[in-house]
């Protein structure tokens, strides 16, 4: 039989145990929509493995999408909490009513590549060339090129060259194959044609600051709707602040790297030319900045994707950038 002391002794310990086991803060559930192999996954990876996001106070929750029509519908829909978008998208959402708003997660853009030893040096070299683009007509890296090729040299690129769109694997794919001059893929895919055997000749983040920009823009966000971070202020702020640290972990560790290279699915010299690009485009300087040379973008883009691509807004819409970032 368990004495009166024996008792009280095991109540103890139960309640000792009870506390341990349990946070000392209340954590909040964040859904956030990624794209089943996408690069996002890679940071999202390194925050749940090293619990940055409980650390923070939110228990991160990451919904796999097979396309990005999907995560969009899901996010409008209200299924989640957050996707990765860019400012383009968010800014026309804005323009038609709904409160979708961004935060900064990579100025990492794509770039046309060549082989190495091809003689197409300059943008002027691209004309009568076969060039492949991957992302569509209205690619935002795309439109960036095309404006600054016509400003500077008045070369009409989609009028001279003969111009080939398809998924970015495949683009990539007929690039090693020699059956294209030039390349347009998203920027992983261009560190991997990086990793054997080509180089860019032109990068979008390049047209960009010719085009008006100061710095490196944000090309893509986590994007949430303002009344979910108005309601949810502390999950807001946590989730930034573990993806802070994951990037942070991510620009400083190799072994976190190496830890993640069956996920990336490359090592040697390819795993490094991502790890090193992926490192550039983490973002340094303040939202503001940012905002106001996308404010900028958003005017080249509108003149010349027109209303297909950013709807009847001439501007970009306020508010496309959360600004309410923790200090």
């Amino acid at each position: 039989m368990i004495s009166r002391r024996g008792t009280l002794r095991l109540a103890a310990l139960g309640t000792a145990a009870a506390l341990v086991s349990k946070p000392s803060f209340a954590t909040s559930k964040v859904r956030i929509g990624v794209l089943k192999f996408g690069t996002v996954s890679w940071a999202l990876d390194t925050m749940k493995q090293h619990k940055f996001d409980t650390a923070n106070g939110i228990d991160l929750e990451i919904v796999d999408f097979a396309g990005e029509d999907a995560t969009n519908v899901a996010m409008l829909a209200g299924a989640i909490d957050s996707i990765v978008s860019d400012w383009l998208w968010v800014s026309r959402q804005r323009s038609e009513g709904v409160d979708l708003t961004l935060v900064p997660y990579s100025t990492a853009v794509g770039a046309i590549m060549v082989k190495e030893g091809a003689p197409i040096r300059t943008i002027i070299d691209l004309k009568g060339k076969k060039i492949g683009v991957a992302g569509g007509p209205l690619d935002k890296s795309w439109l960036l090129i095309q404006a600054l090729a016509r400003r500077d040299h008045g070369l009409d690129l989609p009028a001279t060259s003969d111009i080939v769109f398809g998924a970015p694997p495949l683009i990539s794919e007929k690039a090693m194959q020699g059956e294209l001059d030039a390349v347009l893929n998203f920027w992983h895919f261009c560190a991997r044609l990086e990793a054997n055997g080509f180089r860019r000749l032109i990068g979008a983040d390049d047209a960009a600051k010719a085009l008006g920009a100061s710095g490196a823009v944000s090309a893509l966000g986590y994007v949430f709707h303002d009344k979910w971070a108005n309601e949810n202020p502390a999950a807001v702020r946590g989730f930034i602040k573990a993806s802070a640290q994951s990037k942070d972990l991510l620009a400083r560790s190799d072994d976190e790297w190496l830890r993640l290279a069956p996920i990336i699915r490359a090592q040697g010299k390819e795993l490094a030319k991502l790890r090193d690009r992926f490192r550039e485009g983490i973002p340094r300087r303040p939202v503001a900045e940012d905002a106001a040379d996308a404010g900028k973008l958003y005017r080249v883009l509108a003149e010349i994707g027109g209303e297909k691509l950013v709807g009847r807004a001439p501007e970009m819409a306020p508010g496309t950038f959360w600004q309410e970032l923790p200090q």
